[in-house]
């Protein structure tokens, strides 16, 4: 199997405001975009040609990949002007595919080492038109959940209620698929969202006892809301391997896994413990401290007596002196100043909550700081509550506590009262 199709066409309207001027194919984890590791990892499985069907920001995402150099990787393109759900994106790699079979994924999936080597064996022993991968989790309730019997798929629920939990496997959203999957795409019909779901095509072909199911043994990720990223960028740094190309002054401490990208300052008195990714020309103390899983990219600036914990941090980015960040998203050109502080823990230990589109949804996450949109500013001694978004261009006037999302530039200043008074000593 040498071709891959990747769906990466949609808005991605959960991820604002870090989508909102990107798709979030491009995000960053462990230092490049996301959808840089997925290519590399289908080269390294053998793929030689990749299809990539955008819509949202496609000029974007196409100029991004395209001035990567992909060595034996060919990548192709395919637009989709409207987007009318998955099958109807999944169909615009019929023509690609030929009469051969190809893998199929999500754009936004993430997975270890040998899962699509794994996949691409399973399915050639197979025999089945479709092989479909799983992955277990603890609770699938917010996936659609596939149960297998005997090595093939049996039945396939979206969005289970407690009493369809059949099973702990989730569709992982990988496919090795042949042109049976095209047939039944062209079989789909509206669903009651209004789209051409790829799941009701699968459906079919689980009833004729057509998709066989591997079960991911390394480990998985769907990228879907913003603390997504911070779990995604935990597993691929845990892979890093120390390499320092920047400068480290003297009275610097560097420990573990740690990159250290061309360009890159590391002031004396900063200790940094790995893994941690240090982007070009970032320049980081002195005397701050760099906890695990922290990720920097290019031209990110972070001051004195600053501490960065398990933080992707953008594109020029810069952390006042005295501040915290942590379990946090920070946009591009973010600047935040002296003593901004990130909360990132209850105080009853439960998970934090986070506005996504309106709705109070749970992070899951124990601790979780802060999303920050792109060109944000906060105000010196700005404190902001734990799962709080800053959409893009917002700003904080001194002093302010954010305890709630402040919308697409707008400004928050806190309200105090003062009073003169003489006095002598």
């Amino acid at each position: 199997m040498k071709k891959a199709a990747l769906l990466a066409a949609g808005e991605s309207t959960r991820m604002l405001p870090l989508s909102a001027y990107r798709p979030k194919h491009l995000l960053p984890v462990a230092g490049k975009p996301m959808i840089f590791h997925i290519l590399e990892a289908l080269r390294n499985a053998g793929i030689t040609e990749v299809l990539i069907i955008h819509g949202y920001h496609a000029e974007d995402l196409q100029q991004a990949v395209d001035v990567e150099e992909w060595g034996t990787l060919t990548v192709h393109y395919a637009l989709q002007k409207e987007r009318k759900g998955t099958a109807h994106a999944a169909g615009h790699a019929k023509e690609f595919a030929g009469d051969d079979d190809i893998l199929l994924m999500n754009g936004d999936i993430l997975v270890g080492p040998d899962a699509f080597s794994g996949l691409i064996r399973r399915h050639r022993s197979s025999n089945a038109e479709v092989t479909l991968s799983v992955y277990p989790i603890e609770n699938p309730s917010a996936y659609g959940i596939v149960a297998v019997k005997d090595g093939m798929a049996v039945e396939l629920i979206e969005k289970p209620s407690s009493d369809q939990l059949v099973s702990n496997l989730v569709n992982a959203g990988i496919y090795a698929v042949g042109r049976g999957l095209f047939d039944a795409i062209e079989e789909t019909g509206l669903s009651k969202r209004g789209e051409y779901e790829i799941t009701d095509s699968l459906r079919m072909l689980i009833e004729q006892g057509k998709v066989a199911s591997y079960t991911i043994s390394s480990w998985w990720t769907d990228i879907g809301k913003p603390w997504d990223l911070l779990d995604a960028n935990k597993m691929l740094l845990e892979g890093e391997e120390k390499r320092i190309s920047g400068t480290v002054e003297e009275g610097a401490v560097v420990k573990g896994n740690v990159v250290i990208e061309a360009g890159a300052i590391v002031r004396s008195g900063a200790y940094i413990e790995g893994p941690v990714f240090i982007g070009h020309n970032a320049t980081i103390g002195p005397n701050c401290y760099l906890r695990p899983y922290s990720c920097l990219l290019e031209g990110v600036k972070v001051g004195n007596a600053c501490e960065v914990k398990n933080s992707i941090i953008m594109e020029r980015s810069s952390i006042g002196h005295l501040s915290y960040v942590g379990d946090s998203i920070i946009g591009q050109d973010v600047n935040f100043g002296a003593g901004t502080i990130t909360a990132n823990l209850r105080h009853d230990n439960k998970a934090v909550n986070v506005t996504v589109k309106g709705q109070r949804v749970s992070s899951g996450h124990r601790k979780l700081g802060a999303i920050i949109g792109d060109n944000v500013k906060t105000g010196i001694g700005t404190l902001l509550s734990t799962g709080v978004i800053l959409h893009q261009g917002a700003k904080t006037g001194p002093g302010v506590i954010v305890t709630k999302n402040i919308g697409p530039n707008k400004l928050v200043l806190a309200k105090q009262s003062q009073e003169e008074i003489d006095y002598s000593v």
